[in-house]
């Protein structure tokens, strides 16, 4: 397949439910990863459209994906909580030439924006961005404002994260992940920032499906494109459910009621 075709496949209609699990690089034990085949069953049956996981976990694991909607993306940065004051510093752990061999469809990077080794970080977005223009595979940014150096501006209502998207659009992204603003003007402005898709993490698990649920309606009525959600949907005590639910709210414009009651929640 070629990069348009591999977009659609993860972005049907421009819109996807994306979901992260490469947290168990950067800290493990993590509730809902122990047993992570289960954990990727659920998601295929609940239909999201992409699982953003490291090299080895797609290597090891994409095959479960075969003859599904759901296909598997390659996450290039990492960092582990030992890492000490060079924790949020994300390095590459490897390279795009590999992704089509270990059976991913896109490639994916984070920079946090505001580290104080943001430079590097940045430089390495734009070499995978590179690598991923001449093999033909969609890149996806995972790019936080977040960092002892973030320097926000004063009519900023974004916080920064209006900044990131762009930051990672520039660098030449087909999407993006940035975190609910709180409030649906000022993510208005991050989704209008970019004309690439944006989607919306979740941030810690909560297990509580109306919070999780209500919070990416509101992000869906203020531009975004649907979400890139880890711990809210492995962590969460019915995987399948949530995901199924959220899935409904993206690609069937569900109403938050609609996705509870359809999906025993």
């Amino acid at each position: 397949m070629g990069k348009g075709d591999l977009l659609s496949k993860i972005l049907p209609s421009g819109r996807g439910v994306w979901v992260p699990i490469d947290h168990g690089v950067s800290d493990y034990p993590v509730e809902g990863l122990k047993d992570t085949e289960s954990t990727i069953k659920s998601l295929i049956s609940a239909g999201v459209d992409a699982i953003i996981a490291h090299k080895g976990i797609v290597g090891h694991y994409h095959k479960l994906c075969e003859n599904t909607n759901t296909s598997m993306i390659v996450h290039l940065s990492a960092s582990t909580r030992h890492g000490g004051s060079e924790a949020s510093n994300k390095v590459l752990v490897g390279s795009v030439d590999e992704v089509r061999k270990r059976g991913g469809v896109g490639v994916s990077c984070q920079v946090n924006m505001g580290s104080v080794k943001e430079p590097e970080m940045m430089e390495r977005m734009g070499e995978i961005s590179r690598q991923a223009v001449l093999e033909g595979l969609p890149m996806f940014g995972m790019v936080y404002a977040r960092g002892p150096n973030l320097n926000i501006m004063e009519d900023d209502v974004t916080k920064g994260n209006a900044h990131a998207v762009r930051l990672a659009f520039e660098l030449g992204c087909d999407a993006a992940k940035t975190v609910w603003t709180g409030d649906k003007e000022s993510f208005t402005e991050i989704a209008n920032a970019v004309p690439i898709p944006i989607l919306v993490a979740g941030g810690p698990s909560t297990g509580d499906s109306r919070a999780i649920l209500t919070m990416i309606r509101d992000a869906l009525d203020s531009g975004a494109s649907g979400v890139c959600m880890g711990r809210q949907i492995f962590g969460h005590p019915q995987v399948e459910s949530i995901a199924k639910a959220i899935v409904m709210l993206v690609h069937q414009d569900a109403s938050v009621d609609e996705a509870i009651i359809e999906c025993s929640l």
